[in-house]
């Protein structure tokens, strides 16, 4: 499938470090939904990073299921990014 006929996808990521043993999807969809996503995440500053690859990964997930082990890495990565961008505010 060319790029122009995907749709859009989002995923949105929470962690509570009191609540939660390890960050966990709080939201995912695609076209209008991942848009809405987008949207939002914009309207409180919350940071976005686009990486394909990792929205395909995270997909699989259920909403409210915990980051599975193996991809802490790359979750941690993640929330540097977003440590790196609010440290610069």
């Amino acid at each position: 499938m060319s790029k122009k006929n995907q749709k859009k996808q989002a995923i949105a990521l929470g962690y509570d470090r009191e609540k939660d043993q390890a960050p966990r999807m709080i939201g995912k969809g695609q076209g209008f939904v991942a848009e809405e996503i987008i949207q939002k995440a914009k309207e409180h500053s919350i940071p976005i990073q686009e990486d394909p690859s990792l929205v395909e990964l995270l997909g699989q997930l259920e909403i409210n299921q915990t980051i599975p082990s193996d991809l802490y890495e790359v979750v941690a990565e993640l929330f540097a990014f977003i440590y790196r961008i609010d440290q610069n505010k």
